[in-house]
């Protein structure tokens, strides 16, 4: 299970991140670009990700980690529940999403 502190230390590991608010909940960001944000529940993480196919394969996947809302339905964001997700799962999302986001050269960098 992971609670919001485990986010920010996650993300916050992560090249380039600063933490700001968006919409009066913490948010991550890579050079000006978010790339998560905890909803205003605070167990709830919303996250970018490659398509709306491969977040259709997340929930499809596992519907008690991951799901959206009409407002988040035709875009390639995904919400997490923090609680059905360990340390391990929620820094490869972080990772993933902070890829997305990137610019190209610090995101080849961290790959290396």
């Amino acid at each position: 299970m992971v609670i919001e502190d485990d986010v920010r230390r996650l993300a916050l590991a992560l090249p380039g991140t600063v933490e700001k608010t968006m919409y009066g909940t913490p948010a991550f960001y890579v050079r000006g670009k978010w790339f998560a944000r905890v909803r205003e529940e605070g167990d709830v993480l919303v996250l970018p990700v490659g398509s709306v196919e491969e977040k259709a394969g997340l929930i499809a996947a596992e519907p008690a980690a991951f799901f959206t809302t009409p407002h988040y339905d035709r875009s390639a964001a995904v919400l997490v529940r923090l609680g059905a997700v360990d340390a391990e799962e929620m820094g490869e999302l972080l990772t993933d999403a902070w890829r997305l986001r990137a610019p190209k050269r610090p995101a080849a960098g961290f790959d290396a």
